[in-house]
């Protein structure tokens, strides 16, 4: 996250880490360095995670992999904001780093409260103009190769039903999944028999469960989905959804995981948590979760429908990886989208 703040920094393997513990020379050959040209701005109510996820569908198409990406243009001035700028979606593609360039306005401090390490005006010495501050009066970089990207053209959106670069605008989730089930596994889909597309399994709570049935759904606040601007539209979400008697259908196992206290705090602090919490998003625990398989088993009857049926069961996850099987082994559809889109439609509690 802090090349959001036009700080070189990325990961290496756990080999290459214990190495250099031990005192062994790496080795690092300097990698292709490709441009994203931003322009324009992000429409209203398009997420930081919707931005990710475009920009992992766009590097994937360009097979950027184990290079270092660095984004210019006019359109980073419209990032400004430090938790859009921060979203961290590297992992996905597995490439070094993605720098952005600093601006004027990232020199604010954060909103934790966090002692003043590095006064402004050292911050603005070490990174004077023009390099790290974009404008129109500078010329363009030059890079190995240049993609453009329009962010006007970003839109609410989701990445899977396998990958986290099968970016899906939201309005065709439905058909997309549709499409899916009969289609083959080395074309994407799940190979479901036509005859068993329609399959319905009654559960002895009395819900039923068919293909696309949400097993898992977790909000996670971790890497791109730590931003207060995302979990706190949640908080909103679920309060509304309290107040007017919804409640999570019974065969969907909530999975809750916090990567900092920081969350927890600002969310009881605007008394959210108390709608997350009765929905069954409270905190579970920090650190990583569902993104790792960690969000324990699924019940009992559960897991015998899915299994017995062979259900295309889904996981909704505000996360960074949805790989089949890495959710849960029984979880073969796995959607990655923002903390708010990561709750479902729920259902109306009996006697509302």
């Amino acid at each position: 996250m802090i090349n959001g703040l036009g700080v070189l920094g990325w990961g290496v393997g756990g080999i290459e880490a214990e190495a250099a513990m031990l005192g062994q020379p790496i080795a690092l050959l300097p990698p292709v360095a490709t441009g994203v040209r931003l322009t324009g701005a992000l429409r209203p109510g398009v997420t930081a995670t919707d931005l990710a996820l475009v920009v992992t569908c766009l590097l994937r198409q360009h097979n950027v992999v184990g290079q270092f990406v660095e984004y210019f243009g006019l359109g980073c001035a419209k990032l400004s904001r430090r938790p859009l700028r921060a979203l961290q979606h590297g992992p996905r593609i597995r490439r070094h780093h993605r720098l952005l360039p600093h601006g004027r306005r990232n020199h604010r401090l954060p909103a934790h409260d966090r002692p003043r390490t590095l006064p402004v005006r050292a911050r603005r010495t070490l990174c004077p103009p023009p390099g790290p501050f974009p404008g129109p009066e500078f010329p363009d970089p030059i890079y190995s190769r240049t993609i453009e990207l329009d962010l006007a053209t970003v839109a609410a959106s989701i990445a899977g039903p396998k990958k986290p670069h099968d970016h899906q605008p939201v309005g065709e989730i439905k058909q997309r999944f549709l499409d899916a089930l009969p289609a083959a596994p080395d074309a994407g889909g799940f190979g479901v028999p036509a005859g068993r597309l329609n399959t319905v399994t009654p559960l002895p709570d009395g819900s039923e469960m068919r293909h696309g049935s949400i097993a898992i759904a977790s909000i996670t606040s971790c890497t791109n989905t730590s931003n207060p601007v995302l979990l706190l539209a949640a908080g909103l979400i679920a309060r509304k959804a309290v107040a007017r008697g919804l409640a999570v259908p019974p065969f969907v196992k909530t999975s809750p995981h916090s990567g900092s206290r920081v969350v927890t705090a600002y969310l009881a602090n605007t008394g959210l948590l108390p709608a997350l919490e009765q929905l069954g998003f409270g905190v579970a625990a920090y650190g990583c979760g569902t993104c790792i398989g960690n969000s324990g088993p699924l019940r009992d009857d559960i897991a015998a429908a899915i299994r017995d049926q062979d259900l295309v069961a889904a996981a909704v996850l505000s996360g960074n990886r949805n790989f089949e099987g890495r959710v849960h082994p029984q979880c073969k559809a796995n959607y990655l989208c923002s903390p708010p889109g990561s709750r479902f439609r729920p259902r109306r509690t009996r006697g509302h």
